[in-house]
């Protein structure tokens, strides 16, 4: 198991090799900057984020930390733009725009919806994982109940 397979290619240089820089933290010490992460294992209360959203390029810090909020929420929370609004400092706008961000990349799905009484709300499914095809395994629709409609969060007018 320990010979080499001489069709491999050889390890491509990153950009930042020579800066001593390890995705496991090797060579932190001798580096005078950079994080150093102290993690314990969540045994409770704790939400998995993924690191495409995480560190995703093209959304806002705030789209980023409403997403991170939102999933951690649990299912029939209300995320208006409203009750968002009076949870965290950022105002009624940029909550409103950062619910944009996460629907145009996949995050946030909104629809309006009648109901049986003929008032008019917007049901809002938070995806973990965008593009992943709809109905699957673990998704809103898979995991509803016979007993009513999709676990989905939903917004009041």
């Amino acid at each position: 198991m320990d010979t080499e397979n001489p069709s491999a290619h050889p390890r491509a240089k990153s950009r930042n090799d020579g800066n001593n820089h390890h995705p496991r933290g090797a060579g932190a010490a001798a580096r005078p900057g950079g994080v150093v992460h102290d993690n314990s294992r969540h045994t409770t209360r704790f939400t998995v984020i993924g690191n495409h959203l995480a560190q995703h390029a093209e959304l806002s810090l705030l789209a980023i930390g409403l997403a991170v909020h939102i999933q951690s929420l649990p299912g029939g929370a209300c995320v208006s733009i409203r009750t968002l609004a009076a949870r965290f400092p950022e105002g009624t706008a940029r909550i409103a725009a950062a619910l944009r961000e996460l629907e145009a990349h996949g995050y946030l799905r909104r629809s309006r919806e009648r109901t049986g009484g003929g008032r008019i709300v917007t049901r809002t499914v938070s995806c973990n994982q965008p593009g992943r095809a709809r109905g699957g395994p673990g998704t809103v629709a898979a995991s509803s109940t016979a007993a009513g409609p999709p676990a989905a969060v939903r917004r009041p007018r």
